[in-house]
């Protein structure tokens, strides 16, 4: 059973489109980005446990649902997965939000970590890591190895596009965690990028080359 699940609505679809297209300019990237965010909470959360409590409306009291446990932490990998924080917060705004910083080495296409700070109760959440690209799978990887070593039980992934091979380096370490993805791209080229890709997400976000 893949770790993969890509989303298909007709309006992530159409939202990915934008977001490919070189023509799209930061300021309407990031807000795509935060747009799908949005739409994509909704489903990395549909499973998520529910418990009965007992309120009382205007009218009458009832016994109604709401999530159980201590819920989410929202991890992005630095600085790219900052962009899908903001639309996942709107979905789930008592969420804490960790970092992991993780720069790519362009020589040898791993990651280098730089940063990493959490809530500290974060071996009691459930942990959506927001990462636009899975390439070569190198810093998921290493996210989710940093918060394994911290306890983490329940890690779900948030991805804009995904390629193969880092698919399959990701599930041959951690089969035990959700990807979730709008796009799914075969290939990667000379330098690791996905191909068509949408280019570099976090010099597309925030205006840098």
């Amino acid at each position: 059973m893949s770790i993969v699940t890509q989303l298909d609505h007709p309006m992530l679809q159409h939202k990915l489109t934008l977001l490919r297209s070189k023509d799209t300019c930061s300021k309407d990237f990031r807000n795509i980005v935060k747009e799908i965010a949005i739409l994509m909470a909704y489903e990395v959360t549909r499973n998520f446990p529910l418990e009965e409590i007992e309120i009382e409306t205007p009218i009458a009291k009832m016994k109604s649902k709401i999530v159980s446990g201590k819920t989410v932490a929202i991890v992005p990998i630095l600085r790219a997965g900052l962009g899908m924080v903001d639309g996942v917060l709107e979905v789930i705004p008592a969420a804490k939000v960790g970092h992991v910083g993780l720069y790519r080495n362009e020589e040898t296409l791993t990651p280098v970590e730089y940063y990493f700070k959490m809530p500290k109760d974060i071996e009691q959440r459930t942990v959506i890591i927001t990462e636009p690209m899975c390439a070569t799978g190198g810093s998921i990887i290493a996210a989710v190895n940093l918060l394994k070593n911290r306890g983490v039980k329940n890690i779900k992934v948030m991805c804009l596009v995904v390629a193969e091979p880092g698919i399959k380096a990701v599930e041959a370490v951690h089969p035990d965690i959700e990807i979730f993805t709008v796009g799914y791209d075969k290939e990667l080229n000379e330098r690791g990028y996905i191909t068509p890709g949408l280019g570099d997400a976090g010099d597309r976000l925030f205006g840098t080359k």
